[in-house]
């Protein structure tokens, strides 16, 4: 139950951080439901860092939401993210790898399929719509079309480095302590 006059849980998600208090995930970063949360606590499998000035409560109990919590055991990230849309254009930094463009992103297969080009992460880059069509089933050398970048499987830290440049719509101030840490501090 929700105190009348209150936010919603639904909008209070707490931020998840390993054993060593660095997030899970940067982009996206991991957030957890408030009801996954307060599960966690329950099970004894997080510290609870930071709450929001919100509560829930049952006829016998209250509890403050929790705004921030840290795993108990560490989880060792994987090394290599999985090959998806999303992460593609994540490396790519949310540009078409042939102009620059930041709209109508897709993705284009730098050796075509036709020519026995594979969906993998060392042949396929961010195109924008009117790039990826104009360069059609083409070679890049034939075309004139080379991407601003090789395409490389990235490292899970590269694509949480490049996530940095584009944070979350919503930042609740009790996060700000333990997102970005480990930047280099300005003089």
């Amino acid at each position: 139950m929700v105190r009348s006059g209150q936010v919603s849980p639904e909008s209070c998600p707490a931020l998840v951080l390993n054993a060593d208090y660095r997030p899970l995930s940067y982009y996206p970063l991991s957030l957890w439901s408030w009801q996954d949360t307060i599960k966690a606590v329950f099970l004894d499998r997080v510290n609870i860092l930071d709450h929001y000035d919100r509560a829930v409560s049952s006829p016998s109990f209250e509890m403050q939401l929790p705004s921030v919590v840290s795993l108990k055991t560490y989880v060792k990230p994987a090394r290599y993210p999985a090959f998806t849309r999303f992460n593609v254009f994540l490396r790519d930094k949310f540009s078409c790898q042939y102009c620059g463009a930041r709209s109508e992103l897709t993705f284009d297969h730098v050796i075509p399929r036709s020519r026995g080009g594979l969906t993998t992460w060392d042949n396929v880059v961010a195109a924008c719509s009117p790039c990826n069509l104009r360069k059609a089933n083409k070679l890049p050398t034939e075309i004139g079309m080379i991407p601003y970048e090789s395409p490389i499987r990235p490292t899970v830290h590269e694509l949480h480095h490049n996530g940095r440049a584009f944070p979350p719509n919503y930042l609740h101030e009790s996060w700000q302590d333990y997102l970005y840490w480990d930047s280099e501090l300005e003089p």
